[in-house]
């Protein structure tokens, strides 16, 4: 099997680490810096699990290097703020996806695809929920240091996912377990209620997860975001799974913030190295949904200008 990362971050590195170590063939489109620690050290993959090393890793700097119809699966692990480009280059140099091949979004945020189904068919393009934590203390490794629930493979257009087992076979088997869902989208926004209310409220406060809801204020605020982005779900054709924002509260603070109560988001580090968010695919989708079906979301709006004001100043 024939696979291309795209976004070689520690997500992307971490997913191409355990593919390869289970006989994928890998290889990675990088930048410069990154592109050179892989050409001379390969990858690695360290923390939970097992720790996996593999060397000899193709690195593409530009799209014209790329092999043409190569491929059985393509990888995008980047951030979000990089899906229009990648999507053209991608168009630009279609031979690079050939008929058969699977674009598999390893995104955070919700509706990642569309930028993909502009240019390709909607049976080549699927989405992931990744809720396992991964960092890179350097360019070439991925360290896994959270791991809560499966890794799920699916599809937001109702197309076929038959395809993607093997591609959850290969993670399970390298110590990550991984499914095919035919509800990704329920998963997906379970992911968003948790990532809009925690990732720039606590990039904004420079808090961890856990310091948020000591805070009667910002329990406060985040309990408002939970409600507005319920209120968004049940007027758009999309659903969840919690009936109601008071039962997903329930869970929200009495495990899934205890379980990460140290952590502080990838908006706070991006914040912090004055890098763009992913802002507009988390709080901008729930405002953006909010628009077409007039339901109003103020505080998400507030959160969103909030962080938008702070990147005006890089």
């Amino acid at each position: 099997m024939k696979i291309l990362l795209i976004g070689a971050g520690a997500v992307g590195i971490g997913l191409a680490a355990s593919v390869a170590s289970q006989g994928a063939e890998v290889s990675i489109y990088a930048r410069s810096k990154t592109a050179k620690k892989i050409r001379e050290n390969g990858i690695k993959r360290t923390g939970l699990f097992t720790h996996y090393e593999i060397k000899d890793i193709p690195v593409y700097e530009n799209y014209e290097e790329i092999p043409e119809n190569h491929f059985d699966y393509i990888f995008i692990a980047s951030k979000t703020t990089a899906n229009g480009e990648i999507a053209e280059n991608l168009n630009n140099h279609s031979s690079i996806v050939k008929e058969t091949a699977k674009i598999i979004i390893f995104q955070n945020g919700f509706g990642n695809d569309e930028a993909y189904i502009k240019y390709f068919p909607k049976g080549q393009v699927y989405c992931a929920r990744v809720i396992t934590g991964f960092t890179r203390p350097e360019r070439h490794i991925s360290e896994v240091t959270v791991y809560t629930e499966p890794i799920l493979l699916g599809s937001l257009q109702n197309e076929d996912t038959t395809d993607l087992q093997e591609i959850a076979d290969l993670i399970t088997a390298s110590g990550i377990e991984c499914k095919v869902t035919d509800e990704i989208d329920k998963y997906l926004w379970a992911k968003m209620l948790y990532n809009c209310t925690l990732n720039p409220l606590g990039a904004i406060l420079d808090v961890t997860y856990g310091q948020l809801t000591e805070n009667p204020y910002t329990v406060e605020i985040m309990n408002n975001v939970l409600d507005e982005v319920f209120e968004v779900i049940k007027a758009s054709p999309y659903e969840t799974l919690w009936d109601s924002a008071e039962e997903y509260r329930d869970l929200f603070y009495s495990k899934l913030v205890p379980d990460t109560y140290n952590h502080y988001s990838s908006t706070h580090h991006d914040l912090q190295n004055n890098i763009r968010t992913e802002i507009d695919s988390l709080n901008g989708k729930v405002i953006r949904l909010g628009e077409v079906n007039n339901v109003d979301v103020k505080t998400n709006r507030f959160i969103y200008n909030l962080i938008k004001a702070i990147e005006s100043t890089f």
